[in-house]
């Protein structure tokens, strides 16, 4: 299952990837925004996707956006569970989900175009996590600095 969440300013891309991936018949639930709202906060989008993602993290993946993609980002990552990474290139969203075990990624609607983030997207959805034991053991020191607080 693939979640979308995002605020205002990236309601326009969420659409339009929602679209895609009902194309390519992928199963999505779209956890909003589903309506223009200049006061919305991308806070609550990103942490609703992420609990949904950390709830089934074999299973899921995530899409969060907002203007920037860093707030929804940082948003996302405090969330047990979740590894959001902001994608600006195919090469690095690449990289983080095979090296890093991104399970949602976030983008920036300001600064991206609806064909670049499709391909954001569809990288992160088709490069599988390998398991190294150097990945394994970068990832365990993250989740033990978590577990600290």
């Amino acid at each position: 299952m693939i979640y979308l969440g995002s605020d205002h300013r990236g309601l326009e891309l969420k659409g339009k990837i929602a679209k895609w991936l009902a194309g390519r018949d992928y199963a999505f639930q779209d956890l909003g925004a589903y309506e223009y709202d200049h006061e919305d906060d991308y806070v609550d989008y990103a942490i609703a996707v992420a609990q949904k993602v950390a709830a089934d993290p074999p299973h899921s993946r995530g899409i969060v956006i907002c203007g920037s993609g860093v707030g929804v980002d940082i948003a996302a990552n405090k969330v047990s569970g979740v590894r959001c990474g902001l994608g600006f290139s195919e090469d690095q969203v690449h990289a983080a989900r095979k090296d890093d075990d991104i399970n949602v990624l976030a983008l920036a609607a300001d600064n991206i175009e609806v064909d670049q983030g499709l391909k954001l997207i569809e990288k992160m959805l088709d490069t599988e996590f390998i398991m190294t034991d150097s990945h394994r053991r970068r990832l365990e020191k993250i989740t033990r600095i978590l577990e600290r607080g």
